[in-house]
């Protein structure tokens, strides 16, 4: 089953992203592990990309805008073959093109510098247009974090969206998708700057809108279908997502936006992605030897 598989490929990003954000010491566990069902879905089931040839010109663009989860969108990249996933470790170390937030000066595959919040769909917008423009049948991604959308330059293009390339270039070749796990820095977004009715907002700009369990598979891959289909505007996917998904003690926590697990956090942390009990946790290691030489790194750094 393509769910079943991409489930899979999801778990497996999702240790690598609590594997390399423990080695860093520091990063936001919370925001990528609520987006990487996304990002995997688009990745290993949507986009249309040469993982050799990063720059090739009819390649579906992805644009991150909550930058600050790069992580996971680093760990669906490695998997895909834009670089080793022996490179994850590195993440935030001096010298490594893997950055706090997305660079694309310094690795390859990355289609916007995002690190300051709220400029990700401008960015998306451009280069929409400019595809409709150059008659490219190539996609646009747009992925916004829910705090992100409080800044008013998501406003503004939110206005702009429907309306640009009007009559003869319509921006559908466009897809944004809210990931909206509800907790921003330092508290829950609805007790810092609510953003509901977010659907009515979106859809009084113009913007046709889904809702989806953005863990969902299935969900996930019929709403981007439906988005693919839809012609004269870009569409918007309201993705309700969990803050921490799949880790007990990250879940819907604001604690967990910015704080790297110290190793011992981190190898509790993988056993929950992966389903094992602790009884059965040593059997389990013996049996997946890749499993087994992350858990024994993880440790290793414990005894630094």
């Amino acid at each position: 089953m393509a769910d079943a598989r991409l489930e899979a490929i999801a778990r497996h990003c999702r240790v690598q992203i609590i594997r390399m954000l423990t080695h860093a010491g520091s990063g936001h566990p919370g925001g990528s592990l609520s987006v990487i069902d996304i990002l995997t879905a688009l990745y290993f089931g949507r986009l249309r990309y040469d993982a050799k040839r990063p720059d090739w010109p009819d390649r579906d663009r992805v644009v991150l805008s909550k930058g600050h989860t790069v992580p996971a969108l680093y760990a669906v990249m490695a998997r895909a073959g834009f670089f080793p996933e022996s490179q994850l470790v590195t993440l935030r170390k001096l010298g490594s093109p893997l950055q706090g937030h997305p660079d694309r000066s310094a690795l390859p595959g990355i289609e916007a510098a995002t690190g300051s919040l709220g400029q990700g769909l401008s960015i998306s917008l451009g280069l929409a247009l400019g595809l409709k423009l150059g008659a490219s049948r190539a996609r646009v991604y747009c992925i916004l974090g829910d705090g992100e959308t409080q800044e008013g330059q998501v406003w503004e293009a939110a206005m702009a969206g429907p309306k640009l390339g009007q009559p003869d270039r319509p921006l559908d070749n466009l897809c944004v998708i809210l990931d909206y796990n509800k907790i921003q820095l330092d508290n829950f977004v609805a007790k810092i700057m609510d953003l509901e009715p977010v659907v009515a907002k979106w859809q009084a700009f113009g913007w046709p809108v889904l809702e989806i369990d953005g863990h969902d598979m299935d969900h996930i891959n019929k709403a981007l279908d439906q988005a693919e289909a839809t012609r004269g505007t870009p569409t918007f996917i309201v993705a309700h997502t969990v803050k921490g998904k799949g880790v007990s003690f990250m879940e819907n926590d604001p604690e967990w936006h910015g704080k790297a697990p110290k190793p011992a956090e981190a190898i509790r942390a993988i056993r929950e992605i992966l389903g094992v009990g602790e009884a059965a946790w040593d059997d389990y290691l013996k049996a997946d030897p890749t499993t087994r030489a992350i858990v024994d790194e993880l440790a290793a750094l414990e005894k630094k």
